[in-house]
């Protein structure tokens, strides 16, 4: 919550985390007699109300998708680094959006750039899946690798599409790719908010069977879990959480990797108590970095997916020193 109000009230209109919180609570609540006594002005309540705290409510929820996506995914693949964009989804939302503007949304059927991101992160999760599966049977490995190999060829089509469009699109090409909530509204709070309260409420509902999953297939099975259905079931939500993010927040790497990781080291691998540390990492996480996004160069703003690359490479290879970074030893 404090970093919600510093975030809210951060920016060039001077206002304190207490003018904050106090614009916030007369908004929740009407009737509050600071909203009309002259103590707050206009501007900084059109500031903190329509501007800056949308924008840190969906770094906050954009934050903790990536890092239960990226948790969720390591479970499934039972691969420690492994992480969100891994499936393709970021580069098939990236070919949506790029076509967006370099084409015009009469292109792509009238569909605005944030739609053509998630349909270009479906019709990706969908050529996974179909390259992942053999005879029947989701194999891990062979999904990381479609997912390699998909995105690869997504990106390339992107830089295509990106080097021969016009000089004016370039810069909105990249700041999409690159990630940022800086357009943030109410509404489009929305879809990405109610798919991470149904993937919350499925995965906590489910950590047993995915730490019987992280004892192998066989194992798992014999503990009664239904491993090929929980396999596609977690592949479909990641998938949602993933696309819902990035077709709001554009692309934000290392969230989904470092958090989760950050979480199993420093309080195992039972996703009873590593799942509500990461999602509530992962907001943290995100909100700091937009913080920092939008200060620290101020009146230039950094693209999220860059500064988050800077904070969590790093904080990355700390945590890996003299640690234990296997999935193995979750509880049952």
């Amino acid at each position: 919550m404090l970093v919600l109000l510093v975030s809210a009230s951060a920016g060039p209109l001077e206002t304190t985390p207490l003018q904050a919180a106090r614009l916030v609570f007369g908004h929740l609540v009407p009737g509050m007699p600071w909203m009309s006594d002259g103590s707050l002005s206009p501007a900084q309540d059109q500031a903190v109300w329509s501007f800056r705290l949308p924008r840190a409510l969906l770094a906050g929820i954009a934050g903790a998708s990536l890092s239960l996506a990226g948790a969720l995914l390591q479970a499934t693949v039972r691969n420690p680094l492994a992480e969100p964009y891994i499936l393709g989804v970021s580069a098939g939302a990236g070919v949506g959006a790029v076509t967006a503007i370099v084409a015009g949304s009469t292109a792509i059927a009238g569909l605005s750039l944030n739609a053509a991101a998630f349909a270009g992160a479906l019709v990706a999760t969908l050529l996974v899946y179909l390259l992942a599966r053999q005879g029947g049977v989701i194999a891990p490995a062979r999904l990381v690798l479609a997912g390699v190999a998909l995105g690869s060829l997504l990106s390339a089509v992107t830089n295509f599409l990106t080097i021969t469009t016009e000089a004016q699109n370039v810069y909105s090409v990249l700041f999409f790719l690159l990630g940022s909530v800086s357009a943030a509204d109410y509404p489009q709070l929305l879809l990405p908010g109610l798919s991470l309260l149904a993937v919350s409420a499925f995965a906590l509902l489910r950590s047993r069977s995915l730490n019987a999953l992280l004892a192998g297939d066989e194992t798992a099975t014999a503990l009664g879990v239904n491993v090929q259905s929980l396999r596609r079931t977690l592949l479909l939500v990641t998938a949602l959480l993933t696309a819902t993010t990035v077709a709001v927040c554009g692309g934000i790497g290392f969230v989904g990797l470092v958090v989760p990781h950050a979480a199993r080291l420093l309080f195992g691998s039972d996703h009873r108590r590593m799942l509500p540390v990461t999602i509530l990492g992962g907001a943290l996480f995100l909100m700091l970095a937009d913080l920092l996004a939008r200060t620290i160069a101020p009146p230039a703003e950094i693209p999220l997916g860059i500064l988050t690359a800077v904070i969590g490479a790093p904080f990355f290879l700390w945590l890996l020193r003299g640690k234990n970074a296997g999935l193995t030893g979750a509880a049952s």
